[in-house]
């Protein structure tokens, strides 16, 4: 017979007040106490049943008097008390065949769960390892570090031996020059994307292995569930930090297509890949109010558009369960096996894309279409407060994400985006339609009318709210 649970003491008395005031005909079908504890955690259906009972007001006077007498929600308590049980008996029964470096202290556990606690430990995880690592050090130093040898050593080198070899002008534009398939198409995917992707990957893998992501997910379960998901979507919306069209991929795992559908939307809007991410995180670190505000303006559009689609998309809200994993110190082999895994399919993806990208704009600028559609953005630029060399970013970053940001880059390096046209251009940006590849994983997994109308909401979206934020910061003069 499994043992009875016993709860705090405040939550103990009013279990037995409620159930005394529980008739009979309750009895049926389910006991009292669960009842009692069903009415303390504020279930609706049970709410519902006895609403017009005469004794429902006294059972909603004991819950009020319980929750002012506990330091958290009776919720949490109750799901708290029954975990540590869960623990206790899974401790009991499980064999450990051979020593695991297994972190076995519940306090570590409580520290990353608890929102006073947890809440701060995401902030520092998210400043020194996504920030600092991935931004400053992976898209800052050693992009700066590859990108100039590239500039200084090979982009030269390989445009005199085409102009020697190749007698053609057009060919010797599809290989080398300023849109050649290795003087950009392979630069951009080794000197600004690989280091970058690198970086996330190793971070990534990092917090896999030490069981912390589980944790997260736990963590942010009740946030998310203002915005129609449940915790569970915090790993496809984190993987969406390293590639967008893998984490498009992995919303498959979400319980309910109402889940899968917000997801969708909020990978397509608001996550940047792990490249853009980290070529915006490295320009914008050099203007510290910038960061803020592209910070700020883009948290507030994930929470702003993931809380009205999760009032506007139908369907029900989905339970969240999940294992928790016990946490553990990493082993290094095991995180460089897993980067090098990840490392070895993104890079055999993308290789070939920004190839074909450069094929495609090699294409576009000999036939004359890429300048009609570039002259046709220019006016828009121009509404955005950018300059009109700005144009062919937002094109290139429909062929890739990266590709557009690190035509940012080229950009900024060159003096044409600072101050409040680089926080423009970085939000717009970072809105704009997804890159061609996760548009096609998006019309696998989620249909063409429902891939159509993200992508035409992602348009009008980031091009309004890139002429609304221009006009804004205009006012208020920040730069």
């Amino acid at each position: 017979m499994s043992p009875q649970i016993l709860y705090p003491s405040p939550i103990e008395t009013a279990i037995s007040r409620i159930e005394l005031l529980l008739s009979e005909r309750w009895q049926d079908a389910i006991s009292r106490r669960s009842i009692a504890l069903l009415l303390l955690q504020q279930d609706r259906e049970t709410r519902s049943q006895l609403q017009r009972e005469p004794y429902f007001p006294e059972i909603e006077r004991i819950i009020s008097e319980t929750q002012a007498n506990m330091s958290e929600s009776l919720t949490f308590a109750i799901a708290q008390t029954r975990h540590q049980l869960a623990r206790a008996i899974e401790e009991d029964v499980t064999v450990h065949l051979r020593h695991q470096p297994v972190v076995k202290d519940e306090w570590l556990h409580q520290l990353t769960v608890h929102p006073l606690t947890g809440i701060p430990i995401l902030i520092l995880i998210l400043y020194f390892g996504i920030y600092q690592f991935v931004g400053v050090f992976g898209g800052g130093t050693l992009v700066d570090g590859i990108e100039g040898f590239f500039e200084s050593s090979i982009n030269p080198v390989v445009n005199n031996i085409v102009a020697a070899i190749v007698p053609w002008q057009a060919i010797r534009d599809l290989l080398a020059n300023d849109y050649g398939i290795i003087t950009l198409g392979i630069r951009y995917a080794v000197a600004i994307v690989l280091p970058i992707v690198t970086t996330f990957f190793l971070m990534f893998s990092l917090l896999e292995d030490s069981g912390y992501l589980p944790r997260l997910s736990l963590l942010m379960d009740r946030a998310f569930k203002t915005i129609g998901l449940s915790g569970r979507s915090i790993i496809p919306l984190i993987l969406g930090l390293g590639c967008g069209t893998m984490a498009t991929l992995v919303t498959r795992t979400l319980e309910s297509k109402r889940e899968r559908i917000i997801a969708t939307l909020l990978l397509a809007l608001t996550i940047p890949c792990s490249a853009q991410l980290g070529v915006i995180l490295a320009l914008l670190s050099q203007e510290p109010t910038a960061l803020l505000i592209w910070s700020g303006v883009m948290m507030a559009i994930f929470l702003g558009i993931g809380f009205v689609a999760g009032k506007v998309v139908p369907g029900e809200a989905s339970c969240f369960y999940m294992e928790i994993p016990p946490l553990r110190l990493p082993s290094l082999p095991a995180i460089l096996t897993k980067t090098y895994v990840r490392l070895k399919w993104y890079f055999a993806e993308i290789l070939p894309l920004f190839i074909f990208a450069s094929i495609l704009i090699w294409v576009g600028k000999l036939t004359g279409l890429f300048d009609v559609i570039v002259r046709g953005l220019e006016p828009v630029m121009l509404w955005l407060g950018l300059p009109t060399e700005a144009a062919p970013t937002f094109l290139y970053g429909f062929f890739r994400r990266d590709y557009g940001a690190a035509g940012m880059f080229d950009l900024h390096s060159s003096g044409i985006l600072t101050g409040q046209q680089l926080v423009v251009a970085a939000v717009t940006l970072t809105l704009f339609i997804p890159c061609i590849a996760q548009l096609q994983f998006m019309l696998k997994e989620r249909g063409i009318k429902t891939t159509m109308a993200i992508a035409i909401f992602v348009v009008c979206f980031a091009f309004s709210l890139g002429y609304l934020l221009n006009q804004l910061l205009t006012i208020m003069e920040i730069f």
